[in-house]
């Protein structure tokens, strides 16, 4: 009805508009938000559509800093005011990125804002205007994580078949040719070294069980995305069942674990996959720890996610392990698998777990003094989001 009132004006030809009928379209436009900012930034005016898309009303958010509609992080990196500047200097900036609504939730919104000026020049604001792209947004990230995971899985297909060639053919090649020469020779040995061969042998196919064990989890977690469950769960739950099992290894050679995770902290992830993940990280924290270290484990909140952090006063690696530590490298899964007792597969598996559920893995390391490795988690069950380095053009089409 509203519609057909600025029709039937728009048709007069000797109608002037009013600040009224320029309010009144504004507001018909419900996909988009739109309001002005004074010279200060601050808010003073909201359209309807605006409070459809945000969930502010007029008087709630009229007042307020432009800030308010940014996220934590694009206003610590000064978006809003960069949006400012360039708007000053070629008279309009465009972007597409995430924003907050009332309730704390994002949207991924085109937006243009430009200076507002007055008859004589006077500068008295800007406009910000505003399309929400949610849905586009996801299921545009919805094709580029299926065509990422495609990739993935080719990657880590070839990397499978390459270790299945390379690490697990050439020590049953040993293994055979070990067991051949006792078969021929075993009535004539000394028994001593049989039983040293012998303890060789068990040594050998129990590291070659356990690469196994830790492809076909790895294969589990690319292959078989039925198996995985995301929910809520609390994080000190699955830390101290880790130590639990762990403990006796830690003791052994006098290694205190300790933890300093509240019971509130919880994260949206995989039940198996997290407890795989941190089982990985302490036991071969154990391994490269020296008699009467400490593994602490410790989390903080960093946004929407949990961080947390496995230190330890070990060995400690040089930066050319680091940067090496998460590929699939032959040479490197080798010496990893000759040195550190099938460490190297453990951390692919654990970035695959952590990836799968929306996460991420580094370690900050120094050689003598020991390492830290941090991983990521959502504390919620996520959005799709956008890397920084996959951000859409923008669009002036929409």
């Amino acid at each position: 009805m509203e519609n057909e009132k600025i029709n039937s004006k728009i048709l007069r030809s000797n109608y002037i508009p009013t600040a009224e009928f320029y309010s009144q379209i504004i507001d018909s436009l419900q996909d988009y938000s739109i309001f002005t900012l004074d010279n200060e930034f601050i808010i003073n005016s909201w359209s309807s559509g605006a409070t459809k898309i945000f969930g502010y009303e007029p008087d709630e958010i009229i007042g307020k800093h432009f800030d308010i509609i940014f996220t934590d992080e694009d206003i610590q990196n000064g978006i809003s005011k960069n949006e400012i500047e360039t708007a000053l200097k070629e008279g309009r900036a465009t972007d597409n990125r995430w924003h907050i609504c009332k309730d704390k939730s994002e949207f991924y919104a085109y937006g243009l804002v430009f200076p507002l000026t007055g008859i004589d020049g006077e500068m008295l604001g800007y406009v910000k205007i505003l399309r929400d792209l949610t849905e586009r947004k996801k299921s545009e990230d919805a094709i580029k994580n299926y065509v990422k995971e495609l990739e993935d899985l080719n990657t880590h297909k070839e990397s499978v078949l390459a270790i299945l060639s390379h690490d697990l053919r050439s020590p049953l090649s040993s293994i055979i040719a070990t067991t051949g020469y006792l078969k021929s020779n075993f009535e004539k040995m000394d028994p001593s070294t049989v039983k040293e061969m012998l303890e060789l042998l068990y040594k050998a196919s129990i590291d070659e069980l356990n690469m196994l064990d830790y492809l076909v989890e790895w294969a589990r977690i690319k292959y078989a995305a039925e198996v995985f469950s995301p929910r809520k769960i609390e994080l000190v739950q699955y830390v101290q069942k880790v130590f639990d099992t762990l403990n006796d290894t830690a003791s052994l050679n006098t290694i205190n674990l300790h933890h300093e995770i509240d019971v509130n902290t919880k994260v949206f992830a995989d039940g198996k996959m997290l407890l795989s993940v941190i089982q990985n990280i302490v036991s071969n924290a154990i391994k490269h720890s020296l008699p009467g270290g400490e593994i602490m484990v410790s989390a903080k909140t960093k946004e929407d996610k949990i961080i947390v952090q496995i230190k330890d006063s070990g060995v400690g690696m040089s930066k050319e392990i680091q940067d090496k530590l998460f590929t699939p490298q032959m040479d490197i899964l080798s010496k990893a698998r000759i040195e550190n007792k099938g460490a190297g597969i453990g951390l692919l598996l654990v970035k695959g777990f952590l990836e799968k559920n929306g996460g991420e893995i580094w370690v900050e390391s120094i050689e003598g003094e020991g390492s830290s490795f941090y991983f990521t988690l959502p504390m919620e069950k996520p959005l799709y989001k956008i890397d920084s380095a996959d951000k859409m053009e923008f669009d002036e089409r929409v």
